[in-house]
């Protein structure tokens, strides 16, 4: 566990203001407010110094997303880390920023800014960090974090990116060989395993204990597909695409046929974004794929797992040549570890249909705020949208059929 958090701030040439405020030091596992607490202190001293402030400390940040130079991130990893780096390439993200970096001794490594919102969580960060390494001690593949010359998991840094100066929660991972499963060509098999690994996952997950635990039940997302509903208020963003009447009928259908049951799913600790960006894999025999890696734990949650199930089955199909087959592969995977209850199975379809709604709408939505990322926030879009459709159009009676036939077909070894 972390148990210090050191917040630097670089004030240029004020030289007695670095004096009064040194190294700011938070206690183990700090709340967001004391956090708040720390940055208006900050700017009561400079106000009260009679120094004129930076502009950062007048006002909230407008754009939580990083955006460091490949000089600033070398230069973070080598004040932070120690690690010189030899070699340094942008890695996608969906609103943070990772850097694949290599070392003088060709070892690689993940270095991960975590957006400005997300960092002032450092409690959920640190249950986040802790499970990954849980996860690796127990044989899943997950990233563990590597400790600051200090000896923390994780550091919280002032950076100014261009857009003000921000507080970033900042954490060097190991690296885990592989190419992402989208691009992959995965048999059906492969699916089955990916299904039964995640159901083992989340079974290990199960015994993780940290007094800080309880912040899981707090990560109440908009991504979460208990919150379908919420995307009502998004969906301006579809406006003049004959594809917003499709997603308000899956709201509309998931208000009335899945939240009457919510209270009946199973519940523990998952994942809750094991999308087709976040399992690496590498090649096994007979062209098949094994898991290498599983990445991303920024929606760790106590969730649904039947949530997770829809996850895997939603993103799986996007790159899939034959999407309809995906379902079946994974369910069965899944319920080989852990059974679905009937009410579970009977929102699975509508589950799926709601994710692809998320991420359709959500992507449209942030491309307006980050039209720089545009490519990586409309992944989804490539493919999603036909894909939508068409599970649309054959309807929950057709792609259950098809889904629970094959699921059928495993054996469960």
């Amino acid at each position: 566990m972390i148990s210090v958090f050191s917040v630097f701030f670089r004030l240029g040439e004020q030289s007695l203001l670095k004096r009064l405020v040194g190294d700011l030091v938070l206690l183990a596992s700090p709340q967001t407010h004391r956090l708040k607490s720390v940055q208006q202190f900050v700017a009561f001293t400079l106000c009260t110094a009679s120094l004129s402030p930076p502009p950062h400390c007048l006002m909230m940040a407008v754009n939580p997303r990083p955006t460091l130079t490949l000089q600033q991130a070398t230069e973070l990893t080598l004040q932070v880390y120690g690690v010189t780096v030899t070699d340094i390439t942008t890695l996608p993200s969906y609103i943070d920023q990772n850097f694949l970096v290599v070392d003088k001794e060709g070892t690689k490594y993940v270095l991960k800014i975590l957006n400005s919102e997300d960092s002032k969580n450092t409690t959920l960060v640190g249950v986040q960090t802790l499970a990954m390494s849980f996860l690796h001690q127990h044989g899943v593949p997950a990233q563990t974090a590597v400790s600051t010359t200090t000896g923390q998991l994780m550091r919280l840094e002032e950076i100014d990116c261009g857009h003000g100066a921000q507080i970033y929660c900042v954490r060097l991972l190991s690296y885990l060989p592989g190419k992402t499963i989208a691009e992959s060509p995965v048999t059906t098999r492969d699916l089955h395993n990916v299904g039964k690994l995640a159901a083992s996952m989340d079974n290990i997950l199960q015994q993780l204990v940290s007094p800080n635990i309880e912040v899981l039940e707090e990560n109440n997302s908009p991504w979460s597909l208990s919150n379908i509903p919420v995307l009502e208020g998004y969906l301006s963003v579809m406006d003049g695409d004959p594809l917003q009447e499709v997603i308000k009928a899956v709201i509309e259908q998931f208000k009335s046929h899945v939240q009457p049951k919510l209270s009946s799913f199973q519940k523990g600790i998952i994942h809750g974004d094991l999308n087709d960006q976040n399992i690496i894999v590498i090649p096994a025999a007979n062209g098949h794929h094994e898991v290498s890696g599983i990445l991303d734990f920024s929606l760790l949650t106590n969730g649904c797992y039947v949530f997770e199930v829809a996850i895997m089955i939603t993103y799986l199909m996007l790159e899939n040549s034959s999407p309809l087959d995906v379902g079946g592969a994974v369910l069965a995977g899944w319920e080989s570890i852990m059974l679905l209850n009937n009410d579970e199975k009977d929102s699975l379809f509508l589950l799926v249909l709601g994710r692809l709604c998320q991420s359709l709408v959500y992507g449209r939505y942030n491309v307006k705020k980050y039209p720089d990322n545009k490519k990586y926030l409309l992944t989804t879009a490539k493919n999603g949208t036909r894909l939508l459709t068409n599970l649309w159009e054959l309807g929950k009676k057709e792609v259950e059929r098809k889904w629970f036939t094959d699921a059928s077909t495993y054996s469960d070894s």
